[in-house]
């Protein structure tokens, strides 16, 4: 019987502290998240230099109470394996200092892991039994991708945004409405009591990739031109259903070119319950199986991060001491 590996998990690429323990890559022992949320809504937006300090404050109380939780010591972890991009540089730097620390301290290997590969692998843990290959659309409020995932280390980009990813979106059509931050949540609720009555424009290319600008605009200059005559709910529904007809307008394009029978959702942005909703009925429609995280495992975690990691880890990937962010890493990419 081979031995269980276990990886612990650090994430720090944006507004969340979060440490996790995780045994083969699809059992989480413990994830941890300390999330600045509250700190960064009166902003309207997380400000990175505030993220940065509240994840140094954070980082060494999270690593004690995810390692308490799952019972075990550091000594015991096979891996330890950290974001280090894509994200704001300061704040994945805390967490890519401290996994570096660890390493050294413990002589345990070090796994630089993308983020956005990451959220990918947060499916492996609500589905132990889904296997590559699938096709993945990764949106959140920083990405927004349609990923052919032919092995849990190899990816391909499909498609992705041109201008504002999905989630960034959504934060800025809620602060356009009056909303607040973040806006993925309060448009999704605010959508549950309204109908699609507005006409917003969907912008497709030729080939799968996205654009939110327009729609985005669009929003814009209804509340510029008809402003208290807008019904806030009816509006809500319209941007949620038009940003949902271009993600899975483009992703079933990709699915019949591909021929393929799985596909997942992946990031913040697959929590929005309407997206969800729409891809279940989607895969009835179209014979597909459908997968997409539980909702603590669609904002940014570290159970996420140990589950690629681990996948790393098999491969024989290693991260050298000399392993740095990079804020602008793409996906794909191995240790910058």
């Amino acid at each position: 019987m081979s031995k269980d590996i276990l990886c612990l998990g650090i994430e720090s690429s944006c507004d969340e502290t979060s440490v996790a323990v995780v045994k083969n890559g699809r059992e989480v022992l413990s994830n941890i998240i300390a999330t600045q949320i509250d700190i960064h809504k009166k902003y309207g937006g997380v400000v990175p230099e505030i993220a940065s300090r509240n994840h140094v404050e954070n980082i060494t109380y999270v690593v004690k109470e995810a390692l308490e939780k799952a019972s075990v010591s550091l000594l015991d972890i096979d891996a330890i394996c950290c974001t280090y991009g894509p994200g704001l540089v300061g704040a994945l730097l805390v967490g890519v200092s401290t996994a570096k620390a660890m390493a050294y301290a413990t002589h345990k290997p070090l796994v630089g892991v993308n983020h956005i590969e990451g959220h990918i692998a947060a499916n492996y843990i609500t589905h132990p039994e889904l296997e590559p290959p699938y096709l993945c659309l990764v949106v959140s409020g920083g990405h927004s991708h349609l990923v052919y995932v032919k092995d849990y280390t190899e990816f391909e980009i499909l498609g992705k945004t041109r201008d504002d990813a999905v989630g960034e979106a959504f934060d800025k059509v809620s602060r356009t409405i009056g909303l607040g931050y973040p806006g993925g949540p309060i448009i999704d609720k605010l959508a549950k009591e309204g109908e699609p009555t507005y006409h917003l424009p969907r912008t497709y290319f030729e080939n799968l990739d996205f654009s939110f600008s327009g729609i985005k605009t669009a929003v814009i200059n209804l509340m510029h031109k008809e402003g208290d005559k807008i019904h806030i709910p009816n509006l809500c529904a319209s941007f949620e259903e038009a940003v949902t007809d271009v993600l899975l307008e483009n992703a079933m394009k990709a699915i019949h070119e591909l021929k393929l029978d799985k596909i997942a959702v992946a990031g913040g942005v697959s929590a929005n319950s309407y997206l969800r909703e729409r891809m279940k009925k989607l895969g009835e429609e179209n014979h597909l199986k459908v997968y997409y995280p539980e909702l603590i495992l669609c904002t940014d975690n570290a159970a996420m991060i140990a589950s690629a990691g681990y996948f790393n880890y098999l491969k024989g990937e290693r991260a050298g001491l000399d392993l740095n962010a990079v804020p602008n890493l793409k996906i794909g990419t191995r240790f910058g």
